[in-house]
């Protein structure tokens, strides 16, 4: 007796589940969404000030380091208004051209979304202006003599826009935020803790108290760190036949390099040059690069901000330093001008 042959279930790409994962973990209400308090407070009341007025938010910046909640918090403006959003990045905006179909095509009341804005180009920056200001789009049509603007009336839209690096926006630009430029604050280990609790439920594993809280403390307070851990310590789990407890999570993190501190292998490499090459600093930016064989920008958008949050190094007009606290964690001696520092 023959059977029928069973279908093959059919698995997502790589890329396009890892996508889907992402965005289940996503917050989709204010409820949902923990921490930046005082974010979420003022966005709510723009938000509900608009729609009783019924206009379309003012536009908003939100800045602060990668992982905590800028594109989410877009997400969740939109889902708040009940408007369609349309993402890109300053990136992704070559041409004048490239901006003025992104426009055009908008409809009235929709969330633009701009991710890593600092990287527009200043020609493209000029034609932004007057769009988000008198909802005009001017075009240069020829060249010279001849050259002529047309003005194209654009519907009214509500510009979202983020940034890693605040200070590289210009202030014409950052002065039209007429809604708020908004700082996103390094979350605190409980609301890290609660966040895992909620991403555990959503990817359907078990994880006790302890182990969320021994994530929390190595997660760079940061959310998006936080859920790659969280996921990797699941791995390790499944594959070992563990609970997810608080001993599989240090294995889990001892084998990714991740320390107590929640420092990765660059990060101590970064510390421990400046200490063995460098005499504990000041050492310059860009010598520090060459000394890692790393861009600059790494160093200054992903291994500063945990490792000055830590106290672990300083930024002095001469460059980067050790504290006393890094060789501490190092398991170095420190100088003898930083150990009555350590007393």
């Amino acid at each position: 007796m023959s059977s029928k042959p069973q279908k093959k279930k059919e698995v997502p790409e790589e890329n396009g589940y890892a996508s889907f994962l992402d965005n289940e973990l996503r917050p989709s209400s204010w409820k949902d969404y923990i921490g930046q308090k005082a974010v979420k407070d003022n966005l709510q009341i723009l938000i509900r000030a608009a729609t009783e007025r019924g206009v379309p938010p003012e536009h908003v910046l939100f800045y602060g380091p990668p992982g905590l909640g800028k594109t989410t918090l877009a997400h969740l403006v939109a889902k708040e208004t009940g408007r369609a959003i349309k993402i890109t990045s300053g990136p992704a905006i070559e041409r004048v051209g490239d901006l003025a179909s992104i426009l055009t095509n908008l409809a009235t009341g929709d969330i633009l979304f701009i991710d890593e804005i600092h990287r527009l180009n200043k020609t493209i920056e000029e034609v932004l202006y007057p769009a988000m200001e008198s909802g005009v789009l001017d075009i240069i049509i020829g060249k010279g003599p001849s050259a002529r603007t047309i003005q194209l009336e654009l519907p009214a839209f509500t510009l979202l826009a983020a940034t890693t690096r605040v200070a590289m926006i210009s202030s014409p630009l950052r002065s039209r935020f007429s809604g708020g430029v908004f700082r996103l604050e390094f979350y605190t280990e409980d609301e890290i803790a609660e966040i895992l609790g909620r991403s555990a439920k959503i990817i359907g594993v078990k994880v006790e108290d302890n182990a969320r809280k021994e994530i929390a403390g190595r997660s760079r307070f940061t959310p998006r760190t936080a859920n790659y851990l969280l996921k990797r310590a699941r791995d390790f789990a499944q594959v070992e036949g563990r609970p997810l407890d608080k001993k599989t999570v240090e294995l889990a993190l001892k084998l990714l390099g991740i320390d107590e501190k929640g420092l990765s292998p660059s990060d101590r490499k970064l510390l421990e040059i400046i200490a063995d090459k460098f005499g504990g600093g000041p050492v310059g930016l860009g010598t520090l690069a060459a000394a890692l064989s790393e861009e600059e920008a790494t160093i200054e958008e992903f291994n500063e901000p945990y490792l000055l949050q830590l106290g672990l190094i300083e930024r002095t007009a001469r460059g980067r330093a050790l504290t006393p606290h890094a060789y501490e964690h190092l398991g170095k001696v420190p100088p003898a001008n930083l150990q009555k520092k350590l007393i």
